[in-house]
């Protein structure tokens, strides 16, 4: 007799959503208009606020997730969900730097808190290893006032040229692409027979092209982390390696997390949640780890930024501060608040020389770390182990890598 096949069971299918109605995270489906309705954890807040009753960690961690989970905006086939970390500095950067504009000592308060508060926030997601895209919508948000801000109150005063107009846009342009470079798959580690499904779809692109692909400057390290395909002592790179078949060794190089062994000077990034290849550090501008492909798309769009930072900052003070130079002026502008324009210019100018400052350090230290053949996680892990030294009031550290 013939089996007689069963008939699939069919599924109920799930209505389309509007473009106002998502699914939260409890799997029910939700409405955009009802965000503020049926929320217990924030009303018991409000009460213990109005009370000045002190309120659990627990309850402000499950007030957060309800209103990440709810913080959306009407789009196409259901509501899409706003990353509650980039609407800070597109709502306090402006008025920062609007209230620094009405007077010199507000403006020296203001702008010695916002590296202070910018430094507290790194530390708590640091601490908590959580990926945030506070520092990427700062620093893209940081770019677009600032040109707005020269295109309102510096190009109208007429000692703009249409030539330095258009190098500034040109240089804000290439910043935009080196990023954009930069933010792609920095070196991923993907184990081909796990089929790994955290990495995003353009990461899997990237992943499948590469699969078998060896990694640059390791010759026989691929990307299932073989350990027969280690290199040897004799690599030309000069790496120093143990046998294969050291278990110290090999303890050291298989990732738990990922199920894979990993090449030489890869790691595993805590916060990203996989390894990459020659990690050089998790960057919280980019929201993405440095690592062997996005390296000198990282360095080329510092470059990129302080070249036309410091240009952007040479001619705004050329403007608001005639016939002084670029140094003096910034110190020493005689009646730059008397006028509302010129105060708010003279504040840009001095956020973007603080944010200058901080990006210039970084290019340093990666110029540093590239001539000693080092990375910064291997920096980092030299000191902690106390097997490295700091020279030149502690911008080299020699980690002994070297001979």
């Amino acid at each position: 007799m013939k089996p007689v096949k069963k008939k699939k069971t069919e599924e109920p299918e799930l209505e389309p959503l509007c473009c106002c109605e998502y699914i939260d995270r409890n799997g029910e489906k939700n409405h955009v208009a009802t965000c503020l309705c049926d929320c217990q954890d924030l009303d018991e807040g409000c009460d213990r606020w109005i009370t000045c009753k002190s309120l659990q960690p627990e309850t402000c961690e499950r007030i957060m997730d309800t209103i990440s989970d709810r913080l959306r905006i009407p789009w196409l086939r259901g509501a899409k969900k706003v990353n509650i970390s980039i609407i800070p500095p597109l709502v306090l950067l402006p008025v920062f730097l609007h209230v620094a504009s009405w007077h010199f000592l507000l403006g020296v308060v203001v702008l010695t808190s916002l590296p202070v508060l910018a430094l507290w926030y790194y530390y708590l997601t640091h601490r908590r290893k959580e990926q945030t895209l506070f520092f990427l919508s700062l620093g893209l948000f940081s770019l677009g006032y600032m040109y707005y801000v020269f295109l309102q109150e510096v190009v109208p005063k007429g000692r703009v040229g249409p030539v330095q107009l258009a190098v500034l846009t040109c240089g804000l342009f290439l910043i935009l692409l080196a990023l954009h470079r930069a933010k792609k798959n920095p070196g991923y580690l993907s184990n081909p027979a796990s089929g790994d499904r955290s990495l995003s779809s353009s990461q899997l692109e990237c992943l499948s092209r590469k699969g078998q692909e060896k990694t640059k400057g390791f010759p026989g390290a691929d990307m299932s982390g073989s350990l027969n395909n280690r290199t040897t002592k004799d690599d030309p790179k000069g790496s120093s390696k143990m046998p294969a078949g050291s278990p110290t060794k090999a303890k050291e190089d298989w990732c738990a997390k990922c199920q894979l062994v990993r090449p030489a000077r890869a790691w595993h990034c805590r916060i990203c949640g996989i390894c990459v290849r020659r990690m050089d550090h998790h960057c919280v501008w980019i929201n993405s780890c440095v690592g062997e492909s996005n390296h000198q798309a990282f360095i080329l769009a510092l470059l990129i930024f302080l070249l036309t930072s410091v240009y952007g900052i040479t001619l705004t003070l050329d403007t608001i501060c005639r016939d002084r130079s670029v140094f003096t002026a910034l110190f020493y502008c005689p009646g730059v608040y008397a006028n509302y324009s010129s105060a708010l210019s003279f504040t840009c100018v001095w956020y973007s020389v603080i944010i200058t400052a901080g990006m210039a350090y970084i290019f340093l230290i990666q110029l540093i770390n590239i001539s000693y053949n080092v990375t910064e996680r291997e920096v980092q892990q030299a000191l902690r182990q106390k097997t490295g030294r700091r020279l030149l009031c502690g911008l080299i550290v020699d980690t002994g890598l070297l001979g």
